[in-house]
């Protein structure tokens, strides 16, 4: 059988970003089955409906987002929201015929940050959710706080409770992914 094809999106562009760092433990640590496939948002231009050739980078992420079969994304929190880089790669897919690259597709939703942990962002994030017709997990959640010794100096994951929670999330969104194809 064929394992689940995930596309991890990171909302920070930072080379050590906790966010990131949440995502690639989940590609490294992914449960047998299951596949990620991390997007790289670096090059991609903000959304412009006046841009008439699609960049080379946006292409390269419309191809990943429409290999993937389920979706996870590393939401940070920026001013109460989720990051614009994020978002631009929603806004980009979602510019497709139909929605077809979105439409329909299992999402699960992490972050690190300050406080409470990106939990404004991610609830943010459900709302755009909504109107993309993506199917987000509900549980279980995974608010990091990126401060707490968590992630080592390159935003690398090292906390064993954070792991195994995203551990059971991966396995929890292939659970809900089989679900939404039956």
């Amino acid at each position: 059988m064929k394992p689940l094809h995930i596309l991890g999106i990171c909302g920070s562009l930072r080379r050590n970003s906790t966010n990131l760092g949440l995502l690639r433990y989940a590609q490294v640590n992914a449960p047998e089955g299951l596949k990620i496939e991390l997007a790289d948002l670096k090059d991609v231009p903000f959304y412009n409906a006046d841009i008439q050739e699609v960049p080379v980078s946006v292409q390269r992420l419309k191809n990943s987002f429409d290999r993937a079969e389920a979706l996870l994304f590393g939401c940070p929190e920026y001013n109460y929201s989720l990051a614009p880089a994020l978002k631009n790669a929603l806004d980009w897919a979602s510019r497709v015929p139909d929605n077809y690259l979105l439409a329909g597709k299992p999402v699960a939703i992490m972050g690190a940050g300050g406080g409470v942990g990106t939990a404004r962002a991610q609830y943010h994030l459900r709302q755009v959710c909504v109107y993309l017709d993506l199917h987000p997990l509900n549980k279980p959640e995974i608010f990091s706080n990126a401060f707490s010794g968590s992630f080592d100096e390159q935003g690398n994951l090292v906390d064993p409770k954070i792991q195994e929670l995203i551990i059971q999330q991966l396995q929890a969104l292939q659970a809900w992914a089989k679900r939404l194809r039956a």
